[in-house]
């Protein structure tokens, strides 16, 4: 038995990376449904200060308010990371598998090429895709800041702490 493997067959602990800036009803689908697929599932909070000018919220705050919405899911736990995903991994050891998230054929394409040139870096990291549902197919990070930024309603788009931590960065402005 691969030491990689629980003893159920599943995989021991997968990684779920992303920058959740903030994190969304679509993140919590796909790693809610990532934690019947391992023991433990690792949230990985990327620093990501090079994406598009940087994030709205600190790592601090990101990882905060992944905690705290994640805080039902017994199995997954929530460590903010810098730098290569594939080094990530390995100082952490025993890693299985990356999840990624699919919206759209355009996700597909970008996750794809991030899946081969992990694959470069660590063949011993699978890599798995999880479809998002179809509820939240439409659903991203950038496009609640952008509704938030504007004071619209994103409480069905996000949790609770999240919708607050919204409303607290852009104001209540109509």
């Amino acid at each position: 038995m691969s030491d990689k493997k629980s003893k159920k067959g599943q995989y021991r602990r997968l990684l779920v990376p992303g920058t959740y800036d903030p994190i969304t009803r679509g993140h919590i689908d796909v790693i809610e449904r990532s934690t019947h697929l391992a023991d433990e599932v690792i949230v990985a909070v990327a620093a990501s200060q090079e994406k598009r000018g940087g994030p709205a919220f600190t790592l601090d705050q990101r990882v905060e308010m992944a905690r705290c919405a994640l805080e039902g899911l017994e199995n997954v736990v929530v460590m903010p990371f810098e730098g290569l995903l594939v080094d990530f991994a390995r100082e952490l050891g025993d890693i299985s598998a990356v999840v990624k998230g699919l919206r759209a054929i355009t996700d597909f394409e970008y996750e794809f090429q991030q899946a081969q040139l992990n694959y470069m870096l660590a063949p011993e990291i699978e890599a798995i895709f999880v479809m998002s549902a179809v509820e939240y197919g439409y659903v991203s990070s950038s496009a609640v800041r952008e509704i938030a930024s504007f004071g619209g309603d994103v409480s069905f788009l996000v949790t609770p702490n999240v919708e607050a931590a919204l409303r607290k960065r852009f104001g209540a402005r109509k």
